[in-house]
């Protein structure tokens, strides 16, 4: 029998207050399989940030490239170097004038981001977003990758920190064979205000959803639909991202 292969769904939403700005989306994701690796990321650039999505889609795309091949024994080392290869992309950016790192917090982003390998897995986070691992159908036993906040609510890390290892944080799990990433756009109706546990009257009807809807372009549809609800834009105005990934 052939193995069962690894599916993605994800879709990027604008928000609301960008949408009534005329600015343009900077959340950004990206997720690449390569044999029993799996590698997702999603990003949020700031909005204070002149280049935010640039710093999203290159965190995203070069993470999701250079860890696809990485080994669980050396997996911190591989991922390390890789937030600084996407680091050195951006200082030498055509957008970076000065080409140096004092430039880097226009292109601020954060970073949220998981790596599986057979039944292991480990979220890598900087910043807000979140991330959850659970086993199919199992909803009382979930591993919750939390945002970090700063002393103020608005306030939050970005990869383009200088001291940006000092924010990294690693949640390793197993045995979890679905695992969802979200920016902070999609948080807040995700989670309880403490974001001790999810909200279940909106986390679970939307992955029995993905569950048994087979079209992939129905079911990329239904979350565009769910996240530009005017509902859920009035809770949250800031771009939403959503990755859902169903491992064998």
């Amino acid at each position: 029998m052939a193995r069962q292969k690894t599916q993605i769904i994800s879709t990027v939403v604008r928000g609301a207050l960008h949408k009534a700005k005329d600015m343009p989306c900077q959340d950004y994701c990206r997720a690449k399989t390569k044999g029993v690796n799996t590698v997702a990321v999603v990003s949020d650039g700031a909005g204070s940030a002149r280049y935010g999505k640039t710093g999203a889609r290159i965190v995203c795309d070069t993470l999701c490239d250079l860890l696809v091949n990485a080994r669980p024994e050396d997996f911190k080392q591989k991922l390390c170097a890789a937030i600084e290869t996407a680091r050195d992309k951006l200082i030498f950016h055509r957008l970076n004038k000065s080409k140096s790192e004092n430039d880097l917090l226009h292109f601020s982003a954060t970073l949220v981001g998981v790596y599986c390998h057979k039944n292991i897995g480990v979220f890598f986070h900087i910043g807000d977003g979140a991330g959850i691992a659970y086993q199919e159908g199992n909803y009382a036993d979930l591993v919750i990758s939390e945002p970090e906040n700063g002393a103020f609510s608005c306030e939050t890390y970005f990869y383009t920190m200088t001291d940006w290892q000092d924010c990294l944080r690693l949640v390793e799990f197993k045995d979890k064979n679905r695992i969802l990433l979200m920016t902070d756009g999609t948080t807040g109706y995700m989670f309880s205000d403490d974001f001790y546990k999810v909200r279940r009257n909106f986390f679970v009807p939307i992955v029995e959803y993905l569950e048994r809807e087979q079209n992939k372009t129905y079911a990329v549809k239904a979350l565009q639909n769910t996240l530009n609800d005017s509902k859920a834009q009035r809770l949250n105005a800031d771009d939403k991202t959503f990755l859902w990934v169903k491992r064998p």
